[in-house]
């Protein structure tokens, strides 16, 4: 095992092993013991498909959990629908890049790519599968390169200050709102024809974190225009203390976030980021 693999497993074992700690604290999110906590509650509600269209999540759902309880659930759902033809798949983002989502199927074996800025700390190409490193507003794939395409919480970070935590490089310290379009636009030139695009944003009035943004109504728009969908179908999810919900567009209109790294936003309910986000489909 690499040795920064090597670290990052020790790291994860130090959490689990504070697990009791963490309920004992309130259940704090990003406190020590809430990556063990965040990852069971994903991996269950994976399995358990609670996340499907027009359903209404479980009562207490995702409590003190942050938005990857339903971004997951939600891709998961889409991935795995009868007659879906997965391809050749685009992580644009590296948020895949985790062995316990990985190992799950359609994932599993998928003839996968994962793009980011920089080289993380966790690698599986011995799993088989690709690592590309660059901008995704301008990529050296081919026209029609994938079949689909994800993008999980990470168009929120296109042309804003990167160097916060993704890469040192100075040229990707940047204040461009609209950075997000031309990434959108690039998905649209490398996606083939009847291919999908799952894209998921965090949501509510808009709000500019330096290293991520929350997207409004209007941005919204101009993320679907950029793609040009043939089809496409927008769902909305919102945080309260009670946990995860359904909601409208309407409904989560003002919705809110707590930034981990500053503070900003930080309130009694226990959110981990985001308190809405969109998921979104498009087919080219």
């Amino acid at each position: 095992m690499h040795v920064d693999g090597l670290a990052f497993r020790i790291k994860e074992i130090a959490d689990a092993a504070a697990s009791p700690l963490y309920l004992l604290g309130g259940r704090r999110p990003w406190s020590f013991g809430y990556y063990t906590r965040k990852k069971a509650s994903i991996e269950s509600a994976i399995d358990a498909a609670a996340v499907q269209p027009g359903r209404q999540l479980p009562d207490g759902f995702g409590v003190a959990i942050d938005e990857r309880v339903v971004e997951y659930p939600w891709l998961f759902d889409r991935l795995r629908r009868d007659g879906v033809k997965l391809g050749r798949m685009l992580d644009a983002g590296s948020t895949l890049n985790h062995d316990y989502i990985l190992n799950r199927d359609p994932l599993r074996k998928a003839d996968l790519t994962i793009m980011t800025l920089a080289p993380e700390k966790r690698c599986y190409w011995h799993d088989g599968y690709s690592y590309v490193f660059g901008d995704f507003r301008k990529t050296r794939f081919e026209d029609g390169a994938f079949d689909t395409i994800i993008s999980i919480s990470t168009l929120e970070h296109v042309g804003l200050d990167n160097t916060m935590l993704y890469t040192n490089d100075p040229a990707k310290s940047e204040t461009n709102k609209h950075g997000f379009v031309d990434a959108v636009s690039e998905f649209r030139r490398i996606i083939a024809p009847g291919g999908r695009c799952l894209i998921t944003v965090p949501y509510g009035r808009y709000e500019n974190f330096n290293w991520f943004q929350l997207f409004d109504r209007e941005m919204i728009q101009a993320l679907i225009d950029a793609f040009g969908p043939s089809s496409f179908d927008l769902e909305f999810f919102a945080y309260q203390k009670t946990g995860w919900r359904r909601a409208s567009q309407a409904e989560v209109a003002d919705a809110t976030a707590f930034d981990p790294h500053s503070g900003r936003g930080q309130t009694d309910d226990r959110a981990g980021c985001a308190r809405a986000i969109a998921c979104i489909e498009m087919i080219r």
